[in-house]
């Protein structure tokens, strides 16, 4: 061997030759390390070069899937590529949930996050198929969906104060409908109840839908819910808005305050954001929040979201693991007090 090397290197002493092999080592060392840091880079350069699949894990027509498809629109044309909404129901959001935390980390696979998949189903349910903390990278938040407060007429409670101090006078005697167990729904009338030390009856329906005809029918008597659906039978009188549950007034109702005006410290707003599969390439994270941010500086974005009461929200992925941490901690906290549970 040590023949070959001082043919190789041209020298005679065996001091030379272990010399001379060790500046060999150190530059192939250097010209491998040259040659990987390319191909990494060709990697996330050339991304993404077929088209992305943003799997959101709820049905088509409802608000989660309205907005992920305003935002996969705007980012088709910022990625140059399309980004398909692939609408995965069920299983509480798992469902689609598991599908990117079981998919490979390159970011051609795209979770539509709400509160349930990393937030909330974590506390609510016994058992989920995946790792809400380790199985997915934060990308960016998309924004921020305030709900509403609002009363059957024949409560006789025209502001927020007024309402509590009605279910202070009438312990269980109020019952508040929602779209299920552990729906956002659910847990911001919770949220209301405990800060508010009142005794109200909670009432599960599926789906938000038939809940509202029984609120106008004056079967249960108060809802916290999502402004779209509501807004036609406030405009007509049918349910009257005490308070929103965001810090800021919603445009859609610039009238009605925020519930926190007159019962400090509430604050509940359904967080919309994406993800990807935990291993994803910084670089391909951040050509995705990057593709995000731009799209909701668009104006035609901004004023579609606004329409439907939407927030825009943008950032970082460190901003967005922040939120997603600050906001289990609270919701996990709702969920114990209630001692909701969910199969």
């Amino acid at each position: 061997m040590e023949g070959r090397a001082r043919a190789i290197f041209g020298v005679t002493s065996t001091r030379k030759v272990h010399s001379a092999m060790k500046r060999f080592l150190r530059y192939l060392a250097t010209f491998l390390g040259l040659v990987a840091v390319p191909a990494g880079l060709a990697v996330a350069q050339s991304y993404p070069d077929h088209p992305i699949r943003l799997v959101v894990p709820y049905a088509v027509g409802g608000g989660a899937d309205l907005i992920a498809r305003t935002i996969a629109q705007g980012m088709s044309k910022k990625l140059g590529q399309q980004v398909i909404v692939d609408n995965k129901p069920g299983g509480a959001a798992t469902i689609g949930a598991d599908a990117v935390a079981k998919s490979a980390p390159d970011g051609y696979t795209v979770l539509y996050g709400t509160p349930a998949p990393q937030i909330i189903n974590p506390y609510l349910l016994k058992k989920l198929p995946y790792d809400p903390v380790h199985d997915f990278a934060p990308v960016g938040r998309v924004a921020s969906v305030a709900h509403i407060l609002v009363v059957y007429p024949g409560v006789p409670a025209k502001s927020v104060k007024e309402l509590i101090a009605y279910a202070k006078a009438n312990p269980g005697k109020l019952y508040f409908s929602s779209a299920g167990i552990g729906a956002t729904s659910h847990l911001d009338a919770e949220l209301f109840k405990s800060l508010a030390g009142i005794d109200i009856v909670h009432v599960p329906y599926k789906g938000t839908g038939s809940g509202v005809q029984d609120l106008i029918a004056g079967r249960v008597q108060m809802t916290i819910d999502s402004i779209g659906p509501l807004l036609p039978h406030i405009k007509s009188g049918k349910l009257r808005a005490l308070g929103v549950t965001s810090l800021a007034r919603s445009p859609l109702l610039p009238q009605v305050p925020p519930i926190a005006d007159q019962l400090p410290g509430f604050s509940a707003t359904t967080e919309n954001y994406l993800a990807v599969r935990a291993g994803t390439p910084a670089a391909i994270v951040d050509r995705l929040n990057r593709a995000l941010n731009e799209t909701l500086q668009s104006p035609d974005v901004r004023e579609h979201l606004a329409a439907a009461g939407v927030t825009p929200a943008g950032g970082t992925p460190q901003e967005l693991a922040a939120m997603i941490q600050s906001e289990s901690v609270k919701w996990k906290k709702v969920i114990e007090i209630s001692g909701a549970t969910a199969e």
